[in-house]
């Protein structure tokens, strides 16, 4: 329990330093971005085909990788459907903070939720090096994301104190999801297979739907693969140096 407790914090505290430069750096150039979210979405692909999907096919099956997987597609489909999300690159007018950015930042929040669940998930089954790789994959995520939201806050004319506390609220709220689903997962057995597929789809879904589309829409698409191979790369090794 302790060790998923530090793993999913240190993961979830990734927004944070991805918040940081921002106090210091008022702009990131659209090139570092881009390679950014590309070298997490590399890193997010490799955790879930080589360390999420075998290990729900190891725990639970075929079937139980088959709907764990399509849950979490579909789970995150609707919260992208339904739930508004930030567009930093063509919302700098922003001014104020009006109402209707709250749904925004909540909508951030609620995405984190999977995120935190398959932390907890990956850390509760048998693969002792599993919940480090997926740690690690969703707090290289979180690093752009939190860029990005600090981003939209002080363009939303909040103080850097505000955009702090909103961007650690976020990282919390992952990691009480990381805890619950460790609990669940651990009183359980037979949900840690469809959490790790649901983990996984939810991974894909984010790295197809957001990532990789945003990485490859500024004219920076060749050094953006790059990044996405050497993420992916990376994490072959981390599996390989704790497994």
């Amino acid at each position: 329990m302790a060790t998923a407790l530090l793993g999913s914090f240190i993961s979830a505290m990734a927004t944070v330093l991805g918040a940081v430069p921002f106090f210091f750096i008022q702009k990131l150039s659209e090139r570092w971005k881009d390679i950014l979210i590309a070298f997490a979405a590399g890193i997010m692909v490799s955790a879930s085909t080589f360390g999420l999907l075998p290990q729900a096919l190891k725990e639970s099956g075929i079937l139980a990788l088959t709907v764990g997987l399509l849950v979490g597609i579909v789970f995150l489909d609707l919260i992208e459907k339904n739930i508004p999300h930030i567009d930093v690159e063509h919302n700098t007018d922003i001014q104020y903070l009006h109402p209707k950015y709250l749904l925004v930042i909540m909508a951030l929040i609620i995405h984190n939720i999977p995120e935190g669940m398959s932390s907890g998930f990956s850390f509760a089954s048998d693969n002792q090096s599993l919940g480090v790789m997926v740690a690690i994959a969703i707090g290289a995520q979180n690093i752009p994301e939190g860029l990005i939201l600090a981003v939209f806050l002080m363009n939303s004319q909040v103080s850097k104190l505000n955009t702090f506390f909103i961007v650690f609220l976020t990282g919390v709220v992952e990691m009480i999801s990381a805890v619950i689903g460790y609990a669940a997962a651990s009183h359980v057995e037979a949900l840690i297979g469809y959490g790790l597929a649901f983990a996984a789809g939810a991974m894909m879904f984010i790295v197809y739907k957001e990532l990789i589309p945003e990485s490859h829409g500024h004219g920076y698409e060749r050094p953006s693969t790059y990044a996405f191979i050497l993420g992916l790369l990376v994490m072959i090794y981390i599996g390989h140096i704790f497994s």
